[in-house]
């Protein structure tokens, strides 16, 4: 099979399952409440599953190696490219500025990057280093700021323990942590647990796809954001940026080529993470921008992961 075939494969089957959440939506068989469910499953057990069961099985020397480091470095291009164009143009607060430089660099790596990864790069566990950047270090150190900003506009105190254990506490950090444990011990999943395990893991790509297809009939569209120049500035440098930094630093500085180059400039290309959205909604900071961000990274990062995918194959 060319190239053009496989990286056409993948993304067929992906977005079939897409356009399933789709209708089931549209036909109400999956309302907001039922598309939600369908997200915190697949987020809090399914995944989990599915990425220690695939770290376990990896061999880690392709995974965390130079790919980690041209992760770390395209993350800090773009976030810092953000960073600059808002301290000269835009001017946000600090709460407002770590909203914006997240959703430039912290991509979608659970409800799209695991399906890209299966189908497209024919190997889900690359997206474990992304996901450890984001959720044992980006994550954490958005909320503590966030926290932090809240705390001070309304005179209240954070626990330092509340920030330590932030990693301990999401699931998908839980999930590849144990696959990492298991992989450097070199000891598999105890033969009794194996296939709950598989058969838990195996319902995360489905149903992450099913409640993005129905969250794509059910949410309202974008353009209603009033900070529309913020707004192309961070989608530029998530569609664009983002993975061409991640290109050039794997090409120039790690000399990677073939599925390594591919795995780092693919996953550089994904779109922002829908949890930002509800992050910004937690907090009350940049919202509209936020939504608008996701959605339309999403639609727009279509054609660059699928030329970087064949071309780079």
């Amino acid at each position: 099979m060319c190239r053009v075939q496989q990286a056409f494969q993948g993304f067929a089957t992906i977005w079939i399952v897409i356009g399933l959440g789709w209708f089931l939506a549209h036909f109400k068989l999956i309302d907001e409440g039922r598309r939600r469910f369908l997200s915190r499953f697949a987020f809090t057990v399914g995944s989990p599953a599915l990425l220690a069961l695939l770290v376990s099985r990896a061999d880690l020397s392709h995974l965390f190696a130079a790919s980690l480091a041209v992760n770390v470095l395209a993350i800090v291009v773009a976030a810092g490219t953000y960073l600059l164009i808002a301290a000269i143009w835009f001017r946000p607060s600090l709460a407002e500025g770590t909203i914006g430089s997240l959703l430039s660099s912290y991509t979608n790596a659970g409800n799209l990057g695991l399906p890209i990864a299966t189908y497209v790069l024919g190997d889900g566990s690359w997206v474990a280093p992304i996901m450890l950047i984001q959720v044992g270090v980006l994550q954490p150190l958005a909320l503590a700021i966030l926290d932090a900003s809240r705390a001070r506009a309304e005179g209240r105190t954070i626990s330092l323990l509340r920030y330590l254990t932030l990693p301990v506490r999401n699931p998908i950090t839980l999930g590849v942590l144990v696959g990492l444990a298991l992989a450097l011990t070199h000891q598999p999943i105890p033969e009794f647990l194996a296939p709950p395990v598989e058969l838990v893991g195996s319902t995360a790509v489905p149903l992450m796809l099913i409640s993005f297809g129905a969250s794509l009939r059910l949410d309202p569209l974008p353009g209603k954001s009033p900070d529309k120049a913020e707004l192309a500035v961070i989608i530029a440098i998530k569609v664009v940026l983002h993975p061409l930094a991640a290109l050039l630093i794997g090409t120039l500085a790690f000399h990677l080529s073939g599925p390594n180059l591919m795995a780092v400039t693919v996953l550089a290309a994904l779109p922002s993470a829908q949890n930002l959205y509800i992050m910004a909604g937690r907090y009350g900071v940049r919202e509209m921008v936020a939504r608008d961000a996701v959605f339309m990274s999403t639609i727009l990062c279509i054609p660059v992961i699928f030329v970087a995918s064949t071309v780079l194959r």
